[in-house]
């Protein structure tokens, strides 16, 4: 197995092997997963197998991560340069791009052209757009890289989803507050997921159009200029939706609607969990200071991050955002989640087991040590919130506001 030498400040050398290096191929295939119950209920005729990718998600890689348990183990910084360069994890990213086109196209062809009922055809449709969550995953990882090849493909794989928008509302919207009361992609302790999507998905749609209208208008350029990269992408989801309706009649626009809610949705989870309730102090100067690594929750679960190219370990991710997804690193005391993705996902639709695991989580953190005053709390849910948990740093309230669903 390929490994990586450097030499430490002492000069002593080390040796560094990637034993993950050949799993990071889960990344790829994961998202073919949504052919396996076409292949099967082509075989069967059982409808009942569009339900099982649900299970594996949602049940199963939870069990998983748990019985797995976690890999604290990092590259050592004096070969992250040499990790990173490596193309072998790059060209992972660069083949996924069009499994994700094979498998909008695959799963609409098969929906659109079977006698499914009603239910079987939403639950294709939806598990082909959580499929294409995934989608903006990988043009997370290819649109905060520098060249040009890796920025054009994010805009590409992002038109699956028709999210074109996120790597300029993500990249310089979200990075540059993230962990703040004004950013709309980072949830607010006491504020479920259902009230939080309401906020953050046609928040970053606004957010990416003012931040794109305001670069072109500093090059003289209208907000509609070729140039726009939110446009480009969208040219392209443009085209595919006209393809699908011509190929597969007019059907595939209620397809396409309930595969892209269920993309935003995915995408919305993943935002939810990674900065709930965190929050960044500002300076004397009245600005937010830096962006640490405790300003994300952490997770190290071995499956869902080899299936989510290491999207897990969100802290090191917005620490350092050009490093590559095999080179994050993890760091003690920072805010951890007691499940991967998938299975915090689960509890956050549950809102009220949301707030009991995750609202003591929180508070315990070593920089916040309970003072709500560190905490990003919604304005809606201070009331309640300072009543359970702040009794003896305010006045109490004469009224309460439960967290709104």
């Amino acid at each position: 197995m390929k490994g990586y030498t450097g030499v430490t400040a002492s000069g002593e050398a080390i040796h560094y092997v990637d034993r993950k290096r050949w799993f990071w191929l889960l990344s790829v295939a994961y998202p073919l997963q949504a052919l396996v119950p076409v292949a099967l209920h082509a075989s069967t005729g059982n409808e009942l197998w569009f339900i099982l990718p649900f299970l594996v998600n949602y049940l199963l890689a939870p069990a998983l991560d748990w019985l797995i348990g976690e890999d604290t183990n990092n590259p050592p910084e004096e070969v992250i340069m040499q990790l990173d360069q490596d193309a072998f994890y790059r060209r992972l990213t660069y083949v996924v791009v069009p499994l994700h086109f094979v498998v909008l196209i695959g799963c609409a062809a098969y929906a659109l052209t079977q006698p499914l009922s009603g239910w079987a055809f939403f639950l294709l449709a939806a598990f082909a757009g959580l499929t294409a969550g995934f989608a903006i995953n990988t043009g997370h990882e290819l649109g905060h890289k520098n060249s040009k090849l890796e920025k054009t493909l994010s805009k590409i794989v992002l038109a699956v989803p028709a999210y074109g928008h996120f790597t300029v509302e993500h990249n310089r919207g979200h990075h540059r507050l993230v962990s703040t009361p004004e950013d709309e992609a980072s949830a607010r302790m006491g504020e479920s997921i259902y009230k939080f999507a309401r906020r953050e998905i046609p928040g970053a749609f606004r957010r990416a159009w003012l931040i794109e209208r305001e670069r072109l208008q500093s090059r003289d350029k209208p907000t509609w200029h070729y140039s726009n990269p939110i446009l480009q992408s969208y040219a392209i989801s443009l085209l595919v939706a006209v393809i699908l309706i011509a190929a597969f009649g007019w059907l595939a626009i209620v397809f396409l609607i309930i595969h892209h809610a269920l993309a935003y949705w995915q995408l919305t989870s993943a935002n939810y969990i990674e900065h709930y309730g965190l929050l960044r102090a500002k300076t004397a100067k009245g600005r937010y200071e830096r962006c640490e690594p405790q300003h994300s929750w952490n997770c190290n679960f071995v499956l869902s991050n080899l299936v989510l190219f290491h999207l897990e370990r969100h802290s090191d991710h917005h620490a350092h955002p050009l490093r590559r997804y095999q080179s994050l690193r993890h760091f003690p005391d920072l805010p951890q989640l007691p499940n991967g993705y998938f299975g915090m996902y689960v509890i956050a639709y549950l809102p009220w087991l949301w707030f009991r695991i995750m609202d003591p989580r929180l508070l315990a953190l070593p920089h916040i040590d309970g003072d709500l005053d560190k905490v990003n709390i919604d304005p809606d849910a201070r009331p309640s919130i300072f009543l359970k948990w702040g009794r003896d740093k305010m006045t109490e309230p004469t009224f309460t506001d439960l967290p709104k669903l």
